[in-house]
């Protein structure tokens, strides 16, 4: 029996592809006019049935369009909140539906660009969708086969994503290690190769924590002080103050959560915050995102200053919130970059540790660290990792397009 057509998929937090295989190689299919990669975001348009995606959701949020915008849905899995039924503009729907139309749509664009029919996929997958919660781990991966199979494809099949980018690599012999950092999550996979190219996989290891926990420190650190976290509250009963509550600014600074803040009870909470602020302006700002929902600008900025200040060559790096005010900044230099998030780089550090020893490797035996995901590219990782692997050689060049690659190559066996 012939396989199937399969697409490989790389359905990311915060971007994704598809591929297949030709003449031996990848393929990445456009998902997008001249792109390759598309964001993972959805847009619902106000009062219409229509749902748009990737730079085209993006740019209906950049230029004000009415409704309702989404990212980073991935980090929804194995939570309760994705099957929660919710009404978005007249549609009773829960987040396995949202997921499943952007997934429908990815397979659309990919059958059209390539003329022929996809009925199965090979996605991929972090290591641990949850790495403090084996049960949510596991309803993770329940809840994205539900995602793919509502999306038409009759079977889906999982490859951890930091394997799926080992076989995208050139292969050079020694032992090497995989950090491949997304947008929700970590993975590691420590193997040996041969110069024939032959690959044995050792260990791999996985952490909840990624690029979007990074946004969500700089937010909570630069942003949110600007929009009343920490701020004196009087109390409406008596005298005395209490700081403002911080849930409210820890979802905002959470892609995920955003959308769940713009319900008319949070509104009013953020409201009565204002009138008893010590410091109006600042809760003023905040009721200001709410009401006009501002949230995703707010994280998009935050997400552009990170770039910047990631930039040694970068003359004045700044979070620009004229979104919410003309002129207003926050300066983030590289150092208060590093200072933010130097809990959480020494984390994904521990754990690439944690890695060679579950492999019974000794760091200097590592002669080569590939670096997979945007975020892995940040300075103060590197050089983390070199620390720890004093002779590894750092291999970024594909760190982009490494796991879609992979999982292009693997589609074409993944199901014969």
């Amino acid at each position: 029996m012939a396989a199937p057509n399969t697409l490989g998929i790389d359905f990311g937090t915060s971007n994704s592809a598809a591929g297949v295989t030709v003449a031996g190689r990848p393929w990445l299919i456009d998902v997008e006019a001249g792109e390759t990669t598309l964001p993972t975001a959805v847009f619902f348009d106000h009062g219409a049935s229509s749902m748009r995606i990737g730079r085209d959701a993006t740019q209906a949020l950049i230029e004000g369009d009415e409704g309702r915008f989404m990212r980073a849905l991935k980090s929804l899995l194995g939570t309760p909140l994705l099957r929660e039924k919710r009404r978005i503009y007249k549609q009773e729907m829960d987040f396995i539906d949202i997921i499943a139309r952007f997934l429908r749509a990815l397979k659309t664009r990919a059958e059209t660009a390539t003329h022929q029919d996809f009925t199965h996929a090979l996605s991929g997958r972090p290591v641990l969708f949850h790495s403090q919660d084996a049960a949510r781990n596991a309803q993770a991966k329940i809840d994205l086969r539900d995602c793919y199979l509502r999306a038409g494809f009759a079977d889906v099949q999982f490859m951890y994503e930091p394997e799926a980018a080992l076989r995208a690599t050139a292969p050079e012999a020694g032992l090497g290690l995989v950090v491949d950092i997304g947008g929700g999550t970590s993975d590691y996979t420590v193997f040996e190769q041969q110069g024939d190219g032959t690959t044995r996989v050792l260990i791999s290891h996985g952490l909840r924590l990624g690029g979007t926990d990074f946004d969500r420190r700089l937010s909570i650190d630069h942003v949110m002080p600007l929009l009343g976290r920490g701020s004196a509250i009087r109390n409406s009963f008596g005298q005395g103050t209490l700081p403002a509550p911080n849930r409210i600014f820890n979802d905002l600074a959470t892609w995920q959560m955003i959308p769940f803040l713009y319900s008319a009870d949070t509104r009013r909470k953020a409201r009565d915050l204002a009138q008893h602020a010590v410091e109006p302006a600042k809760l003023t700002r905040l009721v200001s995102v709410l009401e006009d929902e501002l949230g995703h600008d707010v994280a998009f900025a935050v997400e552009r200053g990170k770039i910047l200040a990631n930039q040694p060559d970068h003359p004045a790096p700044r979070i620009d919130l004229k979104v919410l005010e003309r002129g207003l900044t926050v300066p983030l230099s590289s150092e208060a970059l590093n200072r933010s998030l130097s809990d959480q780089v020494s984390e994904i550090t521990d754990h690439a540790t944690q890695a060679l020893t579950l492999a019974e490797i000794a760091p200097p035996r590592i002669n080569r660290i590939v670096l997979v995901g945007g975020s892995s590219l940040l300075d103060a990782i590197a050089t983390d990792l070199r620390q720890l692997c004093p002779n590894a050689r750092i291999y970024n060049a594909n760190a982009m397009t490494a796991v879609a690659d992979g999982l292009a190559l693997a589609s074409a066996s993944a199901f014969a």
